[in-house]
């Protein structure tokens, strides 16, 4: 175990910065160019869904006898809308299946509520007559973040825990404030710090609209569903039958895609609503599209339909030793310093590291120096503003693990070099080593 160190003498402080200065000058000399900044899968990942190429063999005909070539089918076929309806837990009626991109989905149903209104056009919150807010549980998806931002929406920041949003917080948030309207949840492997909700917390979350102002909506971003890392794998309450038993069907809306799972840029993005929230998407709809790609519906039914368990699996396998790589040098190197935290995901795409506040942007700074890029600190917050300027995302899933391992190397070594500097500075002494650039 590492002594803390907040407990050594300056003495010791500052011969260790000049050793790890050495170590990282002979990283830098080596030329390193390691990006571990988004969370996109692998090339090896993506190979595993290759089949996808031919797979149809001519063969265009859904199960009804509808050929998938032609026009229509406006909420997807049913085929694909069944698969996402076994992903999120629900009916295939209450499920649109679309394009590539759930982030798309978002943005619609957010702006229908923000123009049309989800439940009859006097819903509308554009008709409140303030600016929108929504509460954005934090650290959290930049992408969610700037869906608001690009809608003019106010975005609020609730913390969260090893279960979820702290929803004492955001009860209270909801109720003291009408014109907060919506609440942002990734509830399994939380981008970035992979929790998955517990049963309390999905519970108190499908009874939040009763608790919010009027025409409260939940965005329920199911993303990593089935990322598991672990086998068993963690459970997560069945968010849909609590909706039901609560009466709030009409307030949340899910999301998922295959994005993760075949082809990023060429999956099949999935929305789940209750059937009266559904009647209002599907007029919208119409006014934009006369259906979506149901060829690659199908053909993403006909690779995945009875393996997706399997098919997840060989991802697992790919992505677990990467994990493993960086969370065993965030244990080695940095466990018992006294200086950083770090999340354990065993699913999802990210691991979350806070360190000592003020140094996240340091951090990152210096390791670009060396040529390992992160994702900036900052971007798990609304507006790209981290009050503590502590948190790190950390995404270890496209690179080669050789090059996992060689980033995280250098990581530790700025993470812990900027501690030493930050408690020689509180001390009042001249730090002897260099800063970040």
């Amino acid at each position: 175990m590492n002594t803390p160190l907040a407990g050594r003498t300056t003495a010791q402080l500052e011969e260790r910065a000049r050793a790890l200065n050495a170590r990282l000058d002979q990283l830098k000399a080596a030329g390193l160019s390691l990006d571990l900044t988004r969370g996109k899968p692998s090339a090896d990942q993506l190979d595993l869904s290759n089949e996808l190429d031919g797979i149809l063999r001519g063969d265009y005909r859904l199960k009804d006898g509808t050929d998938a070539r032609n026009y229509g089918g406006l909420l997807g076929i049913p085929e694909a809308r069944a698969f996402g309806a076994a992903i999120l837990g629900t009916s295939a009626d209450r499920v649109i299946a679309g394009g590539n991109s759930s982030l798309t989905l978002m943005h619609f149903v957010v702006e229908t509520a923000l123009r049309v209104g989800l439940w009859g056009s006097p819903s509308a919150w554009q008709n409140v007559g303030a600016r929108i807010k929504f509460v954005c549980p934090v650290p959290g998806y930049d992408r969610h973040f700037t869906i608001c931002e690009s809608l003019g929406i106010e975005m609020l920041t609730a913390p969260m825990s090893d279960t979820g949003p702290d929803m004492d917080a955001v009860e209270a948030m909801v109720a003291a404030d009408p014109s907060i309207k919506g609440m942002w949840c990734v509830p399994k492997y939380s981008n970035p710090t992979g929790c998955v909700y517990s049963d309390a917390t999905v519970r108190r979350i499908a009874q939040l609209p009763k608790r919010a102002g009027q025409h409260f909506l939940v965005l329920w971003d199911n993303a990593y569903a089935v990322h598991d890392l672990a086998d068993p794998p963690p459970r997560l309450a069945d968010i849909t039958a609590l909706l039901e038993t609560e009466g709030t069907e009409d307030h949340v809306v899910q999301f998922a895609s295959t994005s993760k799972i075949t082809f990023a840029g060429a999956g099949v993005a999935f929305l789940a609503a209750s059937r009266a929230v559904m009647k209002v998407l599907e007029q919208v709809l119409a006014a934009q599209t006369i259906g979506p790609d149901k060829v690659n519906q199908l053909r993403h039914v006909r690779f995945l339909e009875g393996h997706l368990r399997a098919h997840m699996q060989r991802h697992a396998a790919l992505i677990r030793p990467k994990f493993g790589a960086v969370l065993e040098r965030l244990d080695e190197s940095l466990g018992g310093l006294g200086i950083a935290t770090w999340t354990k995901p065993v699913g999802g795409y990210f691991i979350s590291l806070d360190t000592l506040p003020g140094l996240a942007k340091r951090v990152v700074a210096r390791a670009k120096s060396v040529g390992v890029t992160l994702t900036p600190a900052g971007a798990t917050y609304p507006y790209g503003k981290d009050p503590r300027d502590s948190n790190i995302r950390i995404a270890p899933t496209f690179p080669r693990l050789g090059d996992v391992e060689a980033a995280t190397d250098v990581f530790v070594l700025c993470v812990e070099l900027e501690s030493i500097a930050d408690i020689l500075a509180k001390r009042g002494a001249a730090p002897k080593q260099r800063s970040a650039p």
